[in-house]
């Protein structure tokens, strides 16, 4: 406790690091006060005194003692936010008593400092965050977007995509948003897959046209992945996008049943055929194969192409594709023979495409089918496994070099 007379004097002193002493008292006081109106009113007319001195540590003094305070006088602070550089990133980055209409103009000035201490705030709003980013500080962005907490627009999201997609990072800290729109998750799926392409160490280990197709595998499956994932309303304006962009062919829709992307492919053949998805999810289920076939025939897809999906439809109705490696294997091995049956090997133009990635896919699967097969085999046989004798082949002799 410090009596009125005592704390006049250190207010009146001439050390700084005394009257600095008593702002910050003062402060305290100020918001901790529950006695008579008149004092309070004192009080404040003591901090409105701090205001003119001409240390910035007295200043400083104050501001700290006001800083994390909701009850501060918002006069002070804004007389406060306009001091010295110390004292004025102080209050934005922690004065609670602040409002967007604050720091909306102090954003839209660019002045680093300042956008960094608007940043670091405890609480940043949407509107806030997007005037934030309109300057396209990398810095300023990554620490925005690393902040899951703050709502971002999907538009801006999508541009920030577009604007800051070839940057691994960045990349990074989008793909980390739960809130991140289908449209600008594929965009990054994409960026990805050209960096994986480009890197060194990748285009050493695998052979371009292999590599090319593990890339267009994987990025299938990510587009999948994404249109089956999040909310119906999400879903269908994803899936819009795609057809508005012409990027749903037959082997994007074969490749969606094939991983299990029930939801994805059933608003993909909903979108194309301008039917409900609810319609489309019965006939998925229980439908004929004549149904099936003047589904896809509405959808605009071949005869042929149409024969092939509602072939894997009914194939799929009878077993788990989303997780049971075995059970794909065989549906699409079914499926390759089917196919190589019906048209006696002289697959049609339009199916070749698909034909491939079946093939592709049943030596993919049976390798994954086949992985640890034999060891577990060995540790439940008993009998020994009989190799054939090696032929008596005489050794063939190079010539010396």
């Amino acid at each position: 406790m410090i009596g009125y007379e005592a704390f006049a004097e250190l207010s009146q002193s001439y050390d700084s690091d005394e009257r600095g002493q008593a702002a910050h008292m003062a402060a305290l006081a100020y918001l901790d006060h529950d006695g008579p109106a008149d004092e309070h009113a004192a009080l404040y007319a003591a901090l409105i005194g701090f205001l003119d001195d001409t240390s910035v540590k007295v200043r400083a003094a104050l501001a700290y003692g006001l800083l994390h305070s909701p009850r501060a006088p918002r006069p002070i602070i804004l007389s406060l936010l306009q001091d010295s550089a110390v004292i004025s990133r102080a209050v934005l980055q922690y004065s609670p008593v602040l409002v967007d209409a604050d720091l909306l103009p102090l954003a839209a000035g660019g002045n680093p400092m300042v956008l960094t201490a608007i940043s670091q705030r405890g609480v940043v709003s949407a509107k806030l965050a997007s005037a934030l980013l309109v300057h396209g500080d990398r810095g300023l962005v990554l620490r925005l977007l690393r902040r899951r907490e703050i709502a971002l627009a999907d538009e801006l999201l999508c541009r920030l995509a577009r604007e800051w997609g070839g940057d691994a990072q960045m990349r990074g800290a989008l793909l980390g948003r739960d809130d991140l729109p289908g449209a600008a998750r594929l965009l990054l799926v994409g960026k990805v897959a050209e960096s994986l392409k480009a890197t060194r160490i990748v285009k050493g280990a695998l052979g371009q046209d292999r590599l090319n197709r593990v890339v267009r595998n994987s990025t299938d499956s990510a587009l999948a992945a994404i249109g089956d994932t999040g909310g119906e309303a999400a879903r269908l304006n994803f899936v819009g996008q795609l057809v508005a962009q012409d990027l749903i062919n037959t082997r994007l829709l074969l490749h969606a049943v094939v991983t299990g992307r029930v939801m994805f492919f059933a608003a993909c053949i909903g979108e194309l055929a301008d039917t409900g998805s609810r319609k489309v999810l019965t006939l998925l289920e229980s439908g004929s194969r004549a149904a099936l076939l003047a589904l896809f025939a509405r959808c605009g897809l071949s005869k042929a192409a149409g024969g092939l999906l509602a072939r894997i439809v009914i194939q799929a109705r009878m077993a788990d594709l989303a997780d049971d490696v075995s059970a794909r294997h065989y549906v699409i091995t079914v499926l390759t023979e089917e196919l190589l049956a019906e048209f006696g090997g002289n697959i049609p133009d339009e199916l070749l495409e698909c034909f491939s990635y079946l093939n592709e896919q049943n030596i993919a699967l049976a390798r994954q089918a086949a992985r640890g097969v034999v060891a577990a085999f060995a540790k439940t046989a008993n009998a020994s496994l009989k190799l054939p004798s090696a032929p008596d082949v005489p050794h063939l002799q190079l010539p010396a070099a």
